[in-house]
């Protein structure tokens, strides 16, 4: 039987990589934002929904306009998986699991984003390589067992320090990720 399991860490980006970290998890955001102004035209004109693969079409679409092509510096990867998030949004809302989907915010809506693949953890050397970020150190409190398999979402781009929030707790900076029987999570420094 396997185990589902989370580690949280907290990462130390530089600052050129705190700076990407950020433009990855607006440009997420900016995608997610477009596509649901996209579906609630389409819903005002009385069309169907476009499904995940009709929405990974139009990203295409819009990393190839100069006005929006600044899409391609971002993880293709990280994007198409904010189209998966609004879909899953859509899907849970006419099962009616969820509210409508709505749009997400800068500093609101935890500034996130994941990476399916392409991740690699460097224990020994308290590090873990993210694609078009390179190699990030983290702060490593326990060992993590098993191999990356599946991938990191990063969140709350910015060094690895919590920010406090209005009601107290903090605000962590995090990496999610699996690894082989289970799942850990590279997220955030305890508050």
């Amino acid at each position: 039987m396997q185990r589902l399991q989370a580690f949280k860490f907290a990462l130390m980006p530089n600052g050129d990589q705190a700076r990407d970290l950020r433009r990855f998890a607006g440009s997420c955001r900016f995608v997610f934002n477009k596509a649901l102004a996209m579906q609630q035209e389409r819903h005002a004109a009385g069309d169907k929904k476009l499904g995940y693969a009709d929405l990974c079409k139009a990203l295409i679409a819009w990393k190839a306009d100069p006005a929006t092509a600044w899409l391609c510096d971002t993880p293709s990867q990280a994007l198409q998986q904010s189209l998966k998030d609004l879909d899953r949004a859509y899907t849970n809302f006419f099962a009616k699991r969820a509210d409508a989907p709505r749009f997400k915010k800068k500093g609101r809506s935890g500034d996130s984003f994941r990476y399916p693949q392409g991740v690699k953890l460097d224990q020994a050397n308290n590090r873990l390589f993210l694609p078009k970020l390179g190699w990030l150190r983290y702060r490593n409190s326990r060992e993590v067992l098993g191999t990356v398999k599946t991938s990191p979402s990063a969140s709350q781009a910015a060094s690895g320090s919590p920010r406090s929030r209005p009601n107290g707790r903090s605000r962590s900076r995090c990496i999610r990720g699996r690894r082989s029987g289970s799942m850990w999570a590279l997220p955030a420094s305890p508050p």
